[in-house]
């Protein structure tokens, strides 16, 4: 149910994947997506089996209301039994520097990203597919985590499962146009069609900003059964990328 990613001492840092929660077809089972429309019982069941997992509390957990943009908020607090912020701005990118305060990202194909400067006290997570990457959305979140003390030679950075290259097919004007702005998105499907490499353009991206320190998930969620793909199912859940700073 969960991969345990290292980004340094004193940061907790995961993806979760579908099994181990209690929701029904075609959100079975462990969908943490709040509007897909699965039953909200049922979501609320399977982030508290997610934060229990983690050793988090799912009260002290963000949930962003995502929006394929590329603003960033810096957060502090919860306000809601489930973790929910009803207050957040839509946003496709959080910073916080408060201990305990987990963040998190849902995606179904779209990366999930999650970056830590564990000496600085600074973590942050973004909503990265295909209009985030264009617009630059991860950038914009290590400048966001500088302006609170991070440093882009100490941010260690993850990049979760989500389509691949090879699978995520698209119009040749919209690889273009992506290419455009992050060419090495640049892709062609194993099919020999247009394509988009989402998480190359990422890893080029980060290292723009200055952050070598990487770790990527080779999952393809198109491919891998054990995740959900909008892509590839249409009604689904979602997983979910967490970060956090340890309280110790």
């Amino acid at each position: 149910m969960i991969t345990n990613v290292g980004l340094g001492a004193g940061v907790g840092a995961a993806f979760t994947a579908r099994a181990g929660g209690v929701s029904k077809a075609p959100y079975d089972s462990l969908n943490l997506g709040g509007a897909v429309g699965d039953d909200a019982a049922s979501v609320r069941d399977n982030r508290g089996r997610a934060a229990a997992a983690l050793g988090i509390d799912p009260a002290r957990t963000v949930w962003m209301r995502q929006v394929h943009g590329a603003d960033v908020a810096f957060v502090t607090g919860s306000a809601s039994p489930d973790g929910g912020r009803d207050d957040l701005p839509p946003v496709d990118a959080i910073v916080t520097t408060e201990p305990g305060l987990a963040l998190a990202v849902l995606v179904a194909d779209c990366a999930p990203v999650l970056l830590a400067d564990p000496e600085a006290g600074v973590v942050g997570a973004a909503h990265s597919g295909r209009p985030g990457t264009a617009a630059g959305v991860v950038p914009a979140l290590v400048e966001q985590m500088c302006a609170k003390g991070a440093d882009p030679a100490r941010i260690r950075a993850a990049i979760g499962p989500a389509a691949c290259g090879g699978c995520y097919e698209v119009p040749a004007e919209m690889r273009d146009k992506v290419a455009e702005a992050v060419p090495e998105a640049y892709a062609t499907t194993t099919a020999g069609t247009p394509g988009l490499d989402i998480r190359a353009g990422i890893a080029a991206q980060l290292a723009a900003a200055g952050v070598t320190d990487l770790r990527m998930d080779p999952r393809c969620t198109i491919e891998s059964a054990e995740l959900f793909s909008f892509r590839r199912e249409g009604r689904t859940g979602r997983f979910a990328g967490y970060v956090w700073l340890s309280r110790d």
